[in-house]
């Protein structure tokens, strides 16, 4: 056994997340851990990394056991190369090396036993670093960085330069260099694009070690995984086979459970009626119906999550056209990342924007907007716009979620805000909570709430499904589909996106990169 959890509670406040709930990882077991937003996964993956600790219960692992965490919301420091994080994946082993000299600096002074002692230790160090492929580092960062796509960025690029999608790269490739016995991914495939979330799930087929992994993107996660660990009502439940197969197991248990609760229902009432009606006879009968309904072991039906409900409000219609590129290059500090663009998107148009991480997707949606200056050319916006744009990633502050609401729609009363909150997925422990202690999905569903409450004719989306639950990805998607405005939708997962837009803009056409 590679981890073991047992009797694990652990709460925010009065809100509680698990509650005595166990876990175990074998040698080779590929776990898709799975919930909806808000259910646990990523503190679930923090306590057993030692990042938190939790209430009650114990994590313990096997002895010498390595483990490797990408992190929905890992930072990198700044001032460091993609070369210097890459190379980080080794420094245990530049530390035995610099052990290595060490004992060579004082064999000169060191007496016979000693020397033998030193000889066996250096020798041992030595068949380490032969093992772990010290000799051959370089290569080896330049094999995996290929195959990130990072070296085209060059290894001398500072860190703080990188889009979100290469930081995951970066954050990904290091993690595979250090070769870990267990690999803990969470959510890896936001941010990346079609060919390294490809590149990435040949990778884990092929993967020999254990690995657990949250995704929300489900044709991902089936076609990698032999277990399921479904994260449910403080519960984690264990399934074995892939998405597919616990969706069937899981709605069988769940219709099962119902038919249960039905019958024993109808029983109790009866028994209760009976009891009632024969309340003057103090029979034998009688008092063994009432022991009866005493020692029921009441079936209860797990309390259904709040659906978000996502309605776009919508303005006066736009112009006929919303906005055109003029020979528009594209980039930052005055760099170009792009070749001139021509484009032209109209009234009620929905529209796609794909291509490879740090191409400038959100640099194009940031220009057409103009929120950051063109390199060269211009894009022209049409007339009579209500623009909604939803950013990739905004650090939250310390406001609680009906604050952030309040800040952007002062006039509304307390019970409107909690009921646009409510319609958006999220419950009254986290309506009153502040934005930065919830789950990534949940940050989005409150950035989302702004945004269906305003009306607008132009919807600037960039990864709007990164964080979210199935649910809730569904539920956009449906919304998307009514909205009578225009959509500029920046998306990876073509599952989403292909039956929503009329058309599909790839900015590798347009790249200097390609």
């Amino acid at each position: 056994m590679i981890l073991n959890v047992e009797n694990l509670s652990h709460g925010f406040g009065d809100r509680a997340i698990f509650n005595n709930v166990s876990f175990r990882l074998l040698k080779g077991e590929h776990i898709g851990l799975i919930g909806a937003n808000g259910e646990g996964k990523s503190t679930f993956m923090n306590i057993v990394t030692g990042k938190l600790m939790p209430d009650e219960g114990k994590v313990e692992w096997a002895k010498n056991v390595k483990a490797g965490y990408l992190d929905q919301h890992s930072v990198l420091t700044p001032g460091m190369t993609i070369g210097d994080v890459l190379r980080q994946a080794f420094s245990y082993l530049f530390e035995l090396e610099e052990k290595m000299t060490g004992i060579f600096e004082k064999m000169a002074e060191a007496t016979p036993e000693e020397m033998e002692e030193m000889m066996e230790e250096s020798g041992t160090i030595q068949d380490i670093l032969t093992n772990h492929d010290f000799y051959i580092i370089d290569a080896k960062i330049e094999e995996i960085a290929r195959a990130f796509g990072l070296l085209e960025l060059g290894l001398d690029k500072d860190v703080t330069e990188l889009s979100g999608g290469q930081r995951t790269k970066v954050l990904l490739a290091k993690l595979l260099l250090e070769k870990p016995d267990i690999l803990l991914l969470d959510e890896p495939t936001n941010y990346l694009d079609a060919n390294h979330i490809e590149w990435l799930r040949r990778y884990l087929q092929d993967y020999d070690n254990a690995f657990i992994l949250i995704s929300h993107d489900m044709e991902f996660l089936n076609s990698v995984v032999n277990l399921i660990y479904h994260m449910e009502n403080q519960e984690i439940n264990r399934y074995v086979g892939n998405y597919e197969k616990f969706k069937e197991v899981y709605e069988v248990k769940k219709s099962q459970l119902e038919a249960a609760y039905r019958r024993q229902q109808q029983e109790m009432n009866e028994l209760k009626d009976f009891v009632a009606r024969n309340k003057a006879r103090v029979a034998t009968r009688n008092m063994a119906m009432s022991r009866k309904l005493d020692k029921m072991e009441v079936i209860e039906l797990a309390k259904e999550k709040p659906k978000p409900e996502f309605c776009f409000k919508e303005a006066r219609a736009a112009g006929k056209v919303i906005f055109e590129t003029d020979d528009l290059v594209i980039g930052y500090n005055k760099k170009p990342l792009s070749k001139p663009i021509n484009l032209r998107m109209e009234r009620g148009e929905k529209i796609a924007v794909t291509g490879t991480n740090g191409i400038g997707k959100t640099t194009f949606l940031k220009s057409v907007l103009g929120l950051i200056p063109a390199v060269s050319g211009k894009a022209v916006l049409g007339d009579y716009l209500y623009k909604g744009y939803f950013e990739q990633e905004i650090k939250p502050g310390n406001n609680t979620c009906i604050e952030e609401i309040w800040e952007t729609f002062p006039s509304y009363t307390q019970y409107e805000v909690r009921s646009a909150l409510a319609k958006c997925g999220l419950t009254t422990e986290h309506i009153e909570s502040k934005v930065r202690v919830l789950s990534g999905g949940e940050q989005a569903k409150v950035r989302l709430c702004k945004l269906i409450n305003v009306e607008t004719n132009i919807l600037l989306l960039d990864e709007p499904t990164n964080h979210l639950d199935i649910d809730a990805k569904d539920e956009l998607k449906r919304a998307l589909k009514e909205y009578k405005g225009a959509v500029l939708i920046v998306c990876h997962e073509p599952d989403f996106y292909e039956d929503l837009v009329d058309k599909v803009w790839n900015l590798e056409e347009y790249s200097l990169l390609a």
